[in-house]
């Protein structure tokens, strides 16, 4: 499938090993993933259910990586009216790229399968990176699942490939 014009929605990519906020560490494989599609000038957003306090004290050690997004929406943003299985979070994530994309040409980043449901219900392609104890059944859904974010083809979608 190939994807012109993608938008990027990460929904989660923070670890949480450890509940101690100054423990918390990106995903592997996220800051490659972010540098490079900023590096080809292709808009990326996050959306995470993670209210702002919550979303503060996940992000606190991570400011300046966070910078690099076009824009943030989070649980708690009033263009959200319905967590996810919802697409709320997806639709107002998307609306908010200058121009707003068509929601098939948007590629979602979720762990979680209520996110994934979220994400095809507002039209997009989603690439799963499930907990590795999450049952296979519930990954099912997912345009395409992934074991890492360091697996990640970006070529499978029309993106430029990883040099």
């Amino acid at each position: 499938m190939v994807l012109r014009g993608v938008r990027v929605a990460i929904s989660n990519f923070i670890s949480f090993g450890s509940l101690a906020p100054h423990r918390r560490s990106l995903c592997v494989g996220v800051k490659k993933l972010i540098y490079h599609l900023r590096k080809h000038h292709l808009p990326v957003a996050v959306a995470t259910s993670s209210g702002s306090l919550s979303f503060e004290a996940k992000t606190r050690r991570h400011k300046e990586f966070f910078s690099l997004f076009h824009h943030i929406v989070l649980g708690d943003d009033p263009a959200v009216k319905s967590g996810k299985p919802h697409p709320d979070i997806f639709l107002a994530c998307a609306e908010r790229f200058a121009p707003p994309p068509p929601m098939d040409k948007c590629l979602v980043f979720e762990d979680a399968p209520n996110g994934v449901d979220a994400a095809l219900a507002a039209g997009m392609q989603v690439v799963m990176v499930p907990d590795a104890n999450l049952h296979r059944d519930l990954t099912s859904k997912a345009t395409l699942v992934l074991g890492s974010l360091q697996d990640f083809q970006p070529e499978l979608f029309g993106l430029p490939p990883y040099e």
